[in-house]
């Protein structure tokens, strides 16, 4: 990786979105959680949701991960709050395609995740990035199948 790979993959935007993580603490009480390991870089994530009428109504999280999942984490935790299971499982699953397939990035509200479009390049890099999303989406499966 150059110098330049570097500074456009490391943009000023990612470095922002990882600075400033809404959502950045654990709820007391979730009624699921799920932590999610990256084996390649070691990055973790853990994500707590609490799920009322199909949609999550809390959404907490930690977070230890490279920029660019911590930035991954900013833009689920800024969206998260009001959103279906379908929603986010839609939205992993077009994460998914724009790293892997050269896919559209996913769209509204998480379409913020377009800011990591220029990973698609940095395959060590995907895990990271989608750890945050795929533990949101397995939390509210799990919340929803002990409501």
């Amino acid at each position: 990786m150059s110098d330049t790979d570097l500074i456009k993959l490391y943009s000023s935007r990612i470095l922002a979105l990882a600075a400033d993580i809404p959502h950045n603490e654990r709820l007391s009480a979730p009624q699921a959680t799920v932590k999610k390991r990256s084996p390649l870089c070691g990055s973790t994530v853990t994500v707590d949701v609490i799920v009322k009428d199909g949609k999550i109504a809390e959404f907490g999280q930690d977070v230890k991960a490279c920029a660019l999942g911590q930035a991954a984490a900013s833009v689920v935790g800024a969206a998260a709050i009001g959103r279906t299971r379908a929603e986010v499982e839609t939205a992993r699953d077009q994460l998914r395609a724009m790293l892997k397939e050269g896919a559209p990035a996913p769209l509204e509200p998480f379409d913020g995740l377009s800011v990591l479009e220029p990973a698609r390049d940095y395959k060590n890099r995907h895990a990271s990035i989608l750890l945050t999303i795929e533990a949101t989406a397995q939390a509210m499966a799990e919340a929803e199948a002990i409501a």
